[in-house]
């Protein structure tokens, strides 16, 4: 059975071209969807997708693309249409793993270097970035729950007798927040606070 999957990703974007290249190719069912590829939408398609081919089906697609936008989104989901014992087609041409010969393979290998070098890449680019933040002296990570002017009256609070459980009544937050909160303050405590 000849199985399609159509995506765009943005509302902009007609789903009408795939769906009618997809049945002019013979697609007797086709999975599609209006969704960024980096979605959870697009990975629930792509399951739905997987679970209902069978050995000996044929998933096809406009283009490689069309499966995500990253290309480890594009392998996995190239990995999970074989391990159903399905192939791949591609219809510009690009890729068709129905026969395991030489050239599909290769491509498929090619697209797990690329997708290394694309991880590669974010990972190397992330460093700088941080690097750069670092040095600029800028905060990294989640902003803190509370503002330095809470966080003073917290630990003013805290050093006048209040318990951990009142003062997270008192801010609105969980416990483990007024902890980081003294922590990040320097409040020093030489018993258990309950």
């Amino acid at each position: 059975m000849k199985v399609g999957f159509a995506r765009v990703s943005t509302k902009e974007q007609d789903l009408n071209i795939q769906l009618k290249h997809l049945a002019d190719f013979g697609c007797e069912k086709i999975f599609h969807g209006k969704q960024s590829g980096a979605s959870l939408e697009n990975d629930g398609k792509l399951k739905e997708l997987v679970d209902f081919i069978r050995e000996g089906d044929e998933v096809i697609v406009t283009r490689l693309d069309r499966l995500g936008r990253s290309l480890k989104t594009i392998l996995d989901a190239i990995d999970n249409i074989h391990l159903k014992g399905a192939c791949l087609n591609i219809i510009d041409g690009s890729l068709n793993t129905s026969n395991d010969n030489p050239f599909s393979n290769a491509m498929i290998n090619l697209c797990g270097v690329f997708a290394q070098l694309e991880r590669d890449l974010i990972k190397a680019r992330t460093a700088e970035g941080r690097a750069e933040a670092k040095a600029k002296g800028q905060h990294l990570g989640r902003t803190p729950a509370l503002s330095d002017k809470q966080a003073k009256e917290l630990l003013k609070d805290k050093q006048n007798g209040e318990s951990i459980a009142a003062l997270a009544r008192k801010y609105g937050v969980g416990r483990p927040t007024v902890h980081r909160t003294l922590d990040r303050m320097g409040y020093q405590s030489n018993q258990l606070d309950k």
